[in-house]
């Protein structure tokens, strides 16, 4: 695999630099979990339930754009949920490659900076989009919406370090 990827350094003391940087991390161990799989390889399930390392990737990219730019901006979006399909499973366009997976990812990561910097941590979602007027709830600000994303990625990240040593062996982050 790839070279490593770094954390965020330690002396960062802005937890926009650091929310945003754990999340880059978060992308670039995915990017290097799907660096040097055949196209084949990233698409074969290793595991019962039937997801690929492709799908999982993919759903990532769908997720964190989910919560940011539907979620927390409220912008409507065609296809919220491009990662499913009926039957709530994760798919992928049969056209995707390791490619443009990645660069979905990157995008949504580039995206998701974008509206850390613009906005406050303490700021709340806006109705629309993901989340209806009215709510019983109150829409989650955009520190919740981060802490969440977080905790995704770092569930699925286990998920692949499991995958990618089943493909061919290959362990670390």
């Amino acid at each position: 695999m790839g070279d490593r990827v770094h954390k965020p350094g330690r002396e960062l003391a802005d937890e926009k630099d650091i929310l945003v940087g754990f999340l880059a991390y978060d992308r670039g161990v995915v990017e290097r979990k799907l660096r040097g799989l055949s196209e084949a390889d990233a698409r074969a399930s290793v595991v019962p339930s039937g997801w690929s390392m492709l799908e999982l990737a993919w759903h990532l990219s769908s997720m964190e754009r989910r919560w940011l730019q539907w979620g927390f901006l409220g912008d409507e979006l065609e296809d919220p949920y491009r990662d499913s399909d009926d039957t709530e499973s994760w798919r992928v366009d049969a056209s995707a490659t390791v490619e443009s997976v990645l660069a979905a990812l990157q995008v949504a990561g580039d995206t998701t900076a974008g509206i850390v910097n613009a906005h406050d941590l303490n700021e709340r979602s806006s109705v629309g989009g993901r989340f209806a007027a009215g709510g019983d709830s109150p829409v989650p600000t955009l520190r919740w919406i981060l802490v969440y994303v977080l905790q995704e990625y770092s569930r699925h990240l286990g998920h692949l370090d499991i995958a990618r040593e089943l493909t061919d062996g290959e362990t670390g982050e």
